[in-house]
């Protein structure tokens, strides 16, 4: 059995948890690079299986491009979690949590925004894309 959008769904909270958990513990008004790493430590605690830091592959013409497009986390290989640490999320915020799920070929994208004073109702922002129908017809 595949899995489903219900188990893609429940992760997504878990990681939405997480980050609250740190925006809980810190507050708003510090470097994304400090919620990157108390994420990471949070994720590791919560047995949440993730990646950091990891580089995402661009081809052009079929030819694989060297970049340094690199997206925050990626968790269990399924959601792409893209943090920031601003006033305000812009369109290309957007636009980059779009492009690193396309180009990773995963069903899901979280933008998590921690300058924020309530996390679970300003701060987050989920994206899906085709493979989300594709992949995970349930």
């Amino acid at each position: 059995m595949g899995l489903s959008k219900k188990t893609l769904d429940n992760l997504s909270y878990k990681i939405i948890g997480a980050a609250i958990e740190v925006h809980r513990h810190l507050g708003p008004g510090l470097l994304e690079s400090v919620y990157q790493k108390c994420l990471a430590i949070e994720f590791a605690n919560q047995e949440i299986i993730f990646s950091q830091e990891l580089q995402i592959p661009v081809e052009y013409k079929g030819q694989r491009v060297n970049t340094e497009f690199r997206c925050d986390f990626l968790v269990e290989d399924l959601i792409v979690v893209e943090i920031k640490s601003v006033s305000e999320l812009l369109p290309i915020h957007h636009a980059q949590v779009i492009n690193y799920i396309n180009l990773l070929k995963v069903p899901k994208g979280l933008l998590i925004n921690f300058n924020v004073s309530n996390l679970f109702h300003q701060g987050q922002k989920t994206f899906v894309n085709k493979y989300y129908d594709e992949l995970y017809p349930f």
